[in-house]
């Protein structure tokens, strides 16, 4: 069968071409050929995360891959039939890089769910490090949203790492559905229910995760609400701290993270998290920035109409539409609101089924 040719170049989020394309490849048993792979970065190619995404995809399928290493910018991948099993990946054991675990583990989830049988998977690296979903965000906000979909898996992570040690340590189940996935329709939030808040700190002291957690609820009481929250200290080999910011509502939840940083002062890092709410809370659209390019591909492969709510139109969003439709007949219509900005999403999947 010929390869799909995908240009990793095009519009916004490399490796996030990369994983969607290593996704769809698995789930349609096409080859895929991704050239220009993060071209025009300061350190183009393939970085520690993307190589060990790219062999992930191909552990859980017996699949091969030419062109796999540190730097390359240019991948084949050729698939073979997802396989339910045990599986570790640790991302550090490539130039001890503290890269993201999040990412990897969305690369191969949906493939395995399509598995017979229940899968496990052992995951070491970032899992609270920049340009990346954190590991709260994944567990509290991506999973809730894709189990309504069918697809469920459960997350637990006993140790985090941050940039630069890494080491930490996430462990997913992921159970198999009766295909297709059902379609997501959530065209707008409902009342806020929660809103909790969570600070942390890693080998620092706890003093730190107080200030982060007394900014946030400060900040969100100014307007108007009254979040629940707590600090505290987590194991991980380096030092860290970041802060989570869980919105629940009656249709959706939604997630805002930052992370700490050499010189950076607490309350700074809890402003970029409660800021990124306050954004959100002031629009109308249902799925934040991060949630609605993550879910794209999964509608995609769902039977029947899905449509969403989008606080903000991302070209990362774009982006990942444009690798879709590069795989699979699903059709999308991407509207913009009034301002620009917000917009609705609806797409007609496929029903993939890989019985």
């Amino acid at each position: 069968m010929k390869a799909v040719e995908i240009d990793g170049s095009y519009g916004e989020g490399g490796g996030q071409i990369l994983r969607t394309s290593l996704t769809l490849s698995i789930l349609t048993q096409r080859p895929v050929r991704i050239h220009h792979i993060r071209l025009g970065r300061k350190a183009p190619g393939l970085r520690p995360q993307h190589l060990m995404s790219a062999q992930a995809a191909a552990e859980i399928c017996g699949g091969r891959l030419t062109g796999a290493e540190l730097g390359a910018t240019e991948l084949s991948f050729y698939p073979g039939h997802v396989r339910a099993g045990r599986y570790n990946f640790d991302v550090g054991a490539k130039a001890g890089s503290a890269g993201s675990v999040s990412l990897i583990l969305q690369t191969v989830l949906s493939p395995l769910g399509f598995a017979q049988s229940s899968s496990k998977i052992g995951l070491k690296g970032g899992t609270h490090v920049p340009w990346s979903p954190s590991v709260d965000y994944i567990r509290d906000v991506f999973i809730p949203t894709v189990a309504s979909m069918g697809l469920k898996a459960k997350l637990e992570v006993p140790v985090c790492g941050f940039y630069p040690a890494g080491g930490g340590v996430m462990n997913v189940t992921i159970d198999p559905f009766r295909h297709p996935l059902k379609p997501l329709w959530i065209k707008e939030r409902g009342a806020l229910k929660r809103l909790w808040v969570s600070s942390a700190v890693a080998n620092l002291p706890l003093s730190i995760a107080d200030r982060q957690l007394n900014r946030m609820i400060r900040r969100l009481a100014e307007c108007g609400l009254t979040p629940q929250g707590k600090s505290q200290s987590v194991a991980s080999p380096g030092k860290g701290t970041f802060c989570f910011i869980l919105a629940q509502f009656d249709c959706i939840r939604a997630g805002f993270s930052a992370i700490g940083a050499i010189g950076k002062r607490a309350e700074q890092v809890a402003d970029e998290a409660a800021e990124a709410f306050i954004r959100f809370q002031n629009r109308s659209g249902a799925l934040d920035s991060h949630l609605a390019d993550q879910i794209v591909p999964l509608m995609a492969v769902a039977e029947g109409q899905s449509a969403v709510s989008l606080s903000t139109l991302t070209d990362h969003l774009r982006t990942n539409i444009w690798v879709v439709e590069q795989f699979l007949p699903a059709k999308f219509v991407l509207s913009e609101g009034p301002d620009g900005k917000e917009g609705d999403l609806m797409v007609t999947g496929v029903g993939l089924r890989t019985d």
